[in-house]
Order: structure tokens, then sequence, then C-alpha cells
């Protein structure tokens, strides 16, 4: 077990109600396009599944995909869209679970790899990656840039949202490198539901040593699915490890 929190029944119901608008296929479609070219003939291994948001429709365009998930309700509604024989799922986290075989793709989407919150942790989250993977084989990571160029100085809080259903906030401690998601949402009865979520925010300079500590190597970093070039100004990349042939 890792030190990611663990997502409950009650959250793992909601998700995909929340996450609507994420699952369209309109949002991901460069998203599954990108990581179908990338599989090839190949299988895939989706780290922290999830209720199957990307794994789910990545399969049905007829990609091979196992998933492992830490958390068994998220999984357990991932299990009511497609069977264990169509879509394998080990329960486990993202750092340490082996399943069997080798893999073409290994990725890690959604800013999920801050979820594991010390350094340690995410560096052996590359290593297991490096595990799966087949010789050439690629390790790809979705992950904002932390927005600290926002933070005026001696302020530690950030809004993300502010609309008429949602107000979110992240709160930072800079020398820990962690980042507080602080949500409060409006539900239909107008009352207003909090929570929060911790995470370990880290910049890609220091996930290309994490790569570099796996066995891995830089191929490619861009700021969206579409491949729009990274920059100075990108808020988050899209990151591309491979392992030597």
């Amino acid at each position: 077990m890792t030190s990611s929190e663990l997502w409950t029944r009650e959250t793992a119901d909601r998700y995909d109600t929340e996450e609507a608008e994420n699952s369209s296929l309109a949002v991901l479609d460069p998203t599954l396009t990108f990581l179908a070219e990338l599989a090839g003939e190949g299988r895939a291994l989706e780290f922290a599944i999830g209720t199957g948001r990307v794994g789910v429709p990545l399969r049905e365009r007829g990609v091979p995909v196992a998933g492992i998930e830490l958390s068994e309700p998220m999984a357990a509604v991932l299990r009511r869209k497609i069977g264990e024989e169509t879509l394998p799922v080990t329960i486990g986290d993202m750092a340490t679970t082996v399943v069997p075989g080798e893999f073409t793709l290994v990725y890690l989407v959604y800013n999920t790899i801050s979820n594991l919150l010390t350094q340690d942790e995410q560096v052996e989250c590359f290593r297991n990656a490096a595990r799966h993977l087949e010789p050439g084989g690629r390790f790809v990571v979705e992950l904002e840039v932390p927005p600290l160029r926002s933070l005026p100085p001696g302020r530690t809080a950030v809004p993300f949202d502010v609309s008429e259903r949602h107000l979110g906030f992240d709160t930072f401690d800079l020398v820990e490198q962690m980042q507080v998601s602080n949500h409060f949402t409006r539900e239909a009865d107008g009352r207003y539901r909090r929570g929060n979520s911790r995470h370990r925010y880290a910049w890609p300079a220091e996930l290309d040593l994490m790569a570099r500590i796996a066995g891995l190597g830089l191929e490619r970093r861009v700021a969206d699915w579409n491949g729009a070039p990274f920059a100075q100004d990108s808020t988050k990349h899209i990151s591309v490890w491979r392992k030597p042939t």
C-alpha cells in the first residue's frame, strides 16, 4: 500500500457523473488516438485505471488493455461497463503491483501520479512502469505544471474554478511540494458539499530524472494530446519516455 488516499464508494459512484464532460468523445478522442498510436499492435497497461474513463474506450478501439487500480469501489464501477475477460484489472497500487506479461505502452493520465505523496513512491512508479514494458516500449504521463507563478507573494492558495456549481482552489506547501485541491460543489438542493485531496506536485525535469533512474529516456514532451508544442506558458504536459531496445 502506498500513501495514495483511497477513493470511497460514495466518491466512485458519483465520479462518472462529475466527469461526464471529460469523458465525452470530443474531449477523449485526441487522448485515445495518441495512446493507440503508441500501443501499436501491442498491449497497453493503465496505472490507476479508475472507472475506465480512458481504458474502456481505448479497449473498444481494439487496443488490448489491462489495468491496475487501488480503489476497489472505482474498479467495481468499471466492471459494470466491461467484463474481466475483456479488460482485466488488478487491485493494487501503481508503484509496486505487478501484472503478468509485457506491454508496448504503460500510461498514467489526469495528474494521477501526484496521488503518490512521496518522491520515493513516484520513483517506484517509474520503475514499475519500466518493469512492465517490453524493449522499446513507452511510458506516458499526463501532469499539470505546478501553477506556482500564480501565487501572489506571501500567499499559498490559487483558485482554479469559480462557477455556478463549483468553487475550487489549490493550497501549496512549497517546502514539502504538497498541493491540496479543495472543492465546494453545489448539490441539487442548494447545499454545498466540501471535499479535498492531497497531491505531491513535481516538475517535468524532476520526472525526467525519475525516468532516468528507472532506465527510461525522454522521447517526446507536448502541451496537450493534440501535440501542441510544450512552452513556457504551458499549463500541463504529456511526456513520453522510452525503454531502450
